[in-house]
């Protein structure tokens, strides 16, 4: 069975919103800015407090910052 992959719509969200930075996002959503970074390149699945809180800092659904390709 072929890895499931989540994609993200981040680093384009983060530029929408005044181009707020990885710091500032990160602030904003309880995590490390370390963390940003490797959801950003796809290295990371968030757990679902934090895609809810991310969503949430850009006032959007989840499914608007994260896709699921199965």
């Amino acid at each position: 069975m072929a890895k499931a992959e989540i994609r993200n719509q981040i680093r384009r969200m983060r530029f929408e919103h005044g181009e707020m930075t990885q710091r500032a996002l990160a602030e904003h959503a309880g995590c490390t800015r370390q963390t940003i970074v490797v959801l950003e390149q796809g290295r990371y699945v968030p757990s679902l407090l934090l895609a809810l809180r991310i969503a949430a800092v850009f006032d959007a659904k989840v499914e608007e910052v994260f896709q699921f390709e199965g």
